[in-house]
């Protein structure tokens, strides 16, 4: 059985909204392929959300419904931004502490 640490972080939440975990060997297999894929589909959709943002907040009439639009996108990256580094955090060889 695989133990917890060495399951995968999925970008994506079940049905229910729990996470999801891939418990493999194969770093090119179809489903870690797939997850590769979001987690750069939703880097590149964050920087362009930013984007927008940037240009909606320079505005000098941007009103309400604007920036509660553009505030609703920039919550949804960045909840997508914090799964992909949760993941690839979790993936990142582990150090040894040097004890005196």
């Amino acid at each position: 059985m695989t133990s917890h640490d060495e399951l995968r972080f999925l970008p994506w939440a079940g049905p229910d909204g729990k996470p999801c975990f891939l418990s493999t060997d194969d770093n090119k297999s179809r489903l870690s392929n797939l997850a590769d894929t979001l987690e750069a589909t939703y880097l590149d959709l964050a920087a362009e959300t930013l984007d927008h943002a940037t240009e909606v907040l320079n505005l000098p009439e941007a009103g309400p419904d604007d920036l509660r639009a553009v505030s609703t996108d920039l919550a949804e990256a960045l909840d997508h931004v914090l799964r992909v580094a949760e993941s690839r955090g979790q993936r990142l060889p582990q150090t040894r502490s040097i004890s005196s």
